[in-house]
């Protein structure tokens, strides 16, 4: 069989296959949170940044494969699609939300916390969210993590945020940022401190190297990066090394 392009939903379903074969175990991030399993984990998060019929498409995959992960949903239209989120729910995944109040609400704490807290609550119309992510806003001079210098997700009845939860000296991160596996080079704040050291530049290296993996990983995708259809995998390719080229310069100045 010829091998498929790199970021299609045929070369995703190749790796969660290998790595489903290597023992690996899948676990969504609340339910890592509220069990700690322990052995050969995968925490398999996935950021809407945009285009939520990707990730419909990525969780039916999932489904396929008896695989549930988390799907972390922005407030903005290009994310927020109810019918989308709904769907994803009936496939038995977690949703989470993708915040980025301080951002939007250009660093201003205040507003930002109850922003967050009138987003947290729209989500949690859908699914009774525990778990949120940032958006790491790479336009924005705002980190959003920033918020928790303030305020507590505590105490709004949320159990974890991976940059703050996972202890990543212990847990390989790969995330596709950048449409590759090893674009720290070109984000803004998507990146961790870890002693794990992999040129991962395709998905293709990563099956490559599966035997050699650390046991606990966080595996980060973007759905709207991983097409079957030529013209859009196309689109986004281009799209992405537009985008790259702009972050490699805020990385940079």
């Amino acid at each position: 069989m010829a091998t498929p392009r790199d970021f299609t939903l045929t070369a995703y379903e190749l790796l969660l296959t290998a790595l489903k074969a290597r023992g690996y175990a899948f676990h969504t991030f609340e339910d890592y949170l509220a069990h700690r399993p322990t052995g050969k984990v995968i925490l398999l998060r996935h950021d809407v940044d945009r285009s939520p019929i990707h990730s419909l498409r990525a969780a039916y995959l999932e489904k396929k494969l008896g695989i549930r992960s988390s799907y972390y949903f922005r407030i903005v239209k290009q994310s927020n699609d109810p019918d989308m989120i709904r769907s994803i729910v009936l496939l038995d995944h977690e949703i989470g939300y993708h915040y980025e109040d301080l951002a939007l609400c250009s660093g201003n704490k205040e507003r930002a916390i109850q922003s967050f807290e009138t987003n947290l609550s729209y989500f949690r119309q859908f699914y009774p969210v525990s778990t949120i992510c940032m958006h790491g806003s790479p336009l924005s001079a705002w980190d959003n993590r920033k918020l928790w210098e303030t305020y507590q997700y505590s105490s709004y009845g949320i159990t974890g945020e991976p940059y703050f939860e996972l202890d990543f000296s212990q847990f390989l991160y790969l995330t596709d940022t950048g449409r590759r596996w090893n674009g720290d080079k070109v984000s803004v704040r998507d990146k961790v401190t870890s002693p794990y050291r992999y040129e991962f530049r395709s998905t293709f290296d990563i099956l490559d190297k599966l035997d050699e993996l650390p046991p606990q990983l966080m595996i980060t995708t973007h759905p709207q990066r991983w097409d079957n259809e030529f013209f859009p995998w196309v689109g986004e390719l281009v799209l992405q090394n537009i985008k790259n080229s702009m972050k490699r310069f805020l990385v940079n100045s």
